[in-house]
C-alpha cells in the first residue's frame, strides 16, 4: 500500500526512476480498485436490458483521477530501464506495442545510477524504509 500512496503523492512527477515493486504494486492496487468499483457500479445501475449500455460512473471517475499518476509511474519505470518516457507512445502501435512495453516494465533495473537518477532498488532510493523488528519487521541477517 505504501507504493500506491507513494505514486499518488508523486502525482505528476515524470522525472526520476521507479523500481519494479513500485510500478507493479501500483498496477495491482489499481486492478483491485477497478474490480471493486466495477462491482459497485453494477450494483448501482441495476439490471441492464438487451441493447442498453451500462453506466460506469465510479470507474470512469477513478480512471480520470489516476490517469496522470499512471503515466508518470510508467515513465519513471522506463527511466529505471534507461529508456525515455516517450517509449510509452509505443502503446499506440496495435498488438506489438503493448507487448514490447510489458517486456520493458518487467525488465530489471539499470544497475547503479543512470541519466535519470540513482537506482531506486538500492536502500535510500525511492524504496520505502524497511520496518524495524519493533514494528513487526524481520531483524537484519548478519
Amino acid at each position: 500500500m505504501q507504493y500506491y500512496i507513494g505514486v499518488l503523492k508523486k502525482y505528476a512527477v515524470f522525472s526520476g526512476r521507479a523500481g519494479r515493486a513500485e510500478y507493479w504494486y501500483f498496477a495491482l492496487f489499481n486492478f483491485i480498485i477497478y474490480i471493486v468499483l466495477g462491482i459497485v457500479d453494477r450494483l448501482i445501475s441495476g439490471p441492464i436490458e438487451p441493447g442498453q449500455m451500462a453506466v460506469s460512473v465510479l470507474t470512469t471517475l477513478y480512471s480520470l483521477a489516476v490517469l496522470i499518476p499512471s503515466l508518470a509511474v510508467s515513465a519513471r519505470r522506463l527511466h529505471d530501464t534507461n529508456r525515455s518516457g516517450w517509449w510509452l507512445l509505443l502503446g499506440f502501435v496495435p498488438l506489438v506495442g503493448p507487448i514490447v512495453l510489458l517486456v520493458f516494465m518487467v525488465m530489471g533495473s539499470d544497475s547503479g545510477a543512470n541519466q535519470y537518477g540513482p537506482n531506486p532498488s538500492v536502500q535510500g532510493g525511492d524504496q520505502p524504509p524497511m520496518p524495524t523488528p519493533e514494528e513487526g519487521g524481520q531483524p537484519p541477517v548478519a
